[in-house]
């Protein structure tokens, strides 16, 4: 009896959550939902910036408190009805990043640690802000981009780094004594030459090292021939290479501009080629088997030496 009572039990609960991830995922999916949701995000965006000016917080402390309440709620209410209308599918609403992204920024703000402080409940606010992402794809896509390069990118800032402490040691060698003020220490050099990746003041530096010593021009030159250049560039081919792969999984599909396996340059599908080599080939046998039938007409000469025309049955 147990046993049949929780199968029983079991086959009622799950049409109430079909019929409740339904009626929720209509909700949910339904263009005023998203209007709505997004609206509550950019009021949320402002009230956090008109909490930056002191006259207004006296004016209207009680107001700007109760609104936001009311975004809370509004959060809150919408990660409900999310949850909801994945009642069938529970893992489905885990394995997405920006729903996980979405849960923890609602619940961290009932946490009794997290309202008391008011630093991190205010950077839990600006969190929400990036919620944005969710209804504006071209802003998902370069946040998955940014995501993606983080390995590409932290290979570069090792590369630079190194290329920085070399220059600088090389730097505090040569110009240590001449130009204590740029080169007097290792701290010194690197931050020197970290301001001379973006070739500000670059004028200036060779001016003064030039007063120093000849070699410094090659110094500089190599240096910004490699920081400002060749690694500039390496970082821009990570982000753009991060980006079309981020575009790819958004959209799941390839932005090559080349036409996708099966078809020809002019267009044409595999099956449909091969339709066409088919029917060719059914013409060429059946002019083949015509020849066959009909014997060639017998030439001038033949017919005037007497000679008999090839009978068509051999």
């Amino acid at each position: 009896m147990p046993h049949h009572h929780d199968r029983t039990a079991g086959a009622t609960t799950r049409p109430f959550r079909h019929a409740l991830a339904q009626r929720c995922g209509a909700v949910t999916e339904a263009r005023w939902f998203a209007l709505t949701v997004f609206g509550v995000i950019i009021a949320n965006a402002a009230l956090l910036g008109v909490e930056t000016y002191p006259g207004l917080v006296a004016d209207w402390h009680g107001w700007l408190r109760l609104a936001e309440r009311g975004c809370l709620a509004a959060f809150t209410v919408e990660i409900l009805l999310r949850l909801a209308a994945h009642a069938d599918r529970p893992r489905e609403f885990l394995r997405d990043p920006w729903n996980l992204f979405d849960l923890a920024v609602v619940v961290c703000a009932f946490l009794p640690v997290v309202r008391e402080n008011t630093t991190v409940l205010r950077l839990l606010r600006l969190a929400r802000v990036l919620r944005t992402a969710r209804f504006l794809p071209q802003l998902r896509i370069v946040l998955v981009a940014v995501a993606r390069s983080l390995p590409g990118t932290l290979s570069f800032l090792l590369v630079g780094a190194l290329l920085l402490y070399v220059y600088a040691m090389v730097g505090w060698v040569f110009f240590g004594d001449s130009d204590p003020q740029h080169f007097g220490s290792i701290g010194r050099a690197v931050l020197t030459l970290f301001l001379l990746m973006t070739l500000d003041g670059i004028g200036d530096a060779v001016h003064d090292g030039l007063e120093i010593s000849r070699w410094s021009l090659a110094y500089y030159a190599s240096y910004v021939l490699i920081a400002s250049f060749v690694l500039v560039n390496v970082l821009i081919g990570v982000a753009i290479t991060s980006l079309e792969e981020a575009r790819e999984l958004e959209t799941g599909e390839p932005e090559t501009g080349e036409p996708e396996i099966g078809e020809s340059e002019v267009g044409v599908s595999e099956g449909e080629l091969h339709a066409r080599i088919a029917n060719a080939r059914l013409a060429l046998d059946a002019l083949e088997e015509g020849l066959r039938r009909f014997p060639p007409p017998r030439r001038a000469n033949e017919a005037d030496a007497g000679v008999p025309a090839a009978s068509g049955h051999g």
